[in-house]
């Protein structure tokens, strides 16, 4: 009896740790899809870089149905500085649409309290709302782990997905 019931406990933490995994990886895939189109879009620096230090956040709740990532591309793994990125995700048909829609240069400092304060040099679009979401999303991804990435692995095509911006250029309203 008590064999079963540890088989059962260490089959349990093995699907668990699986499942872990394997979220690991989809957000690992997540990543590296969106800073390809951060990359595709002109949005990440091209000359000299090799690599690039970024973390990220998956936000399914900000707006109920949708899904949103969080980017934050770090000047250098030790600086305290960055730019934090907006990314809605969208899939239909086997594709996923990773759609830029707002950006911003940060900076990290520890207050007397001991507490990561983020500021911006010039305030992000959308106001309040999405300025406390940013400053919320970047406390939470600068406590997770941080993930080195090689510019030239960036650049390949990946047919699954599709990137677009709130720089694209936009269809001229028809003339009548």
């Amino acid at each position: 009896m008590k064999t079963s019931a540890v088989k059962c406990i260490l089959l349990g933490m093995v699907m668990g740790m699986s499942c872990a995994a394997h979220a690991q990886d989809d957000g690992a895939v997540l990543l590296h899809r969106a800073a390809h189109c951060l990359a595709d879009k002109g949005f990440l620096p091209h000359a000299k870089t090799t690599k690039l230090t970024l973390g990220y956040l998956l936000d399914e709740k900000s707006y109920p149905g949708e899904k949103m990532l969080y980017i934050v591309n770090y000047a250098s793994p030790s600086r305290p500085d960055g730019f934090v990125f907006t990314i809605f995700l969208t899939e239909r048909d086997g594709h996923q649409d990773f759609n830029i829609q707002n950006n911003a240069r940060f900076m990290l400092s520890k207050g007397k309290d001991g507490d990561e304060g983020v500021s911006f040099p010039a305030p992000p679009l959308g106001g309040t709302w999405t300025q406390e979401h940013l400053v919320s999303a970047i406390k939470q991804i600068e406590k997770q782990p941080k993930v080195t990435l090689s510019m030239k692995n960036l650049l390949a095509v990946d047919s699954s997905v599709s990137c677009e911006a709130y720089t694209d250029p936009q269809p001229k309203p028809a003339t009548k």
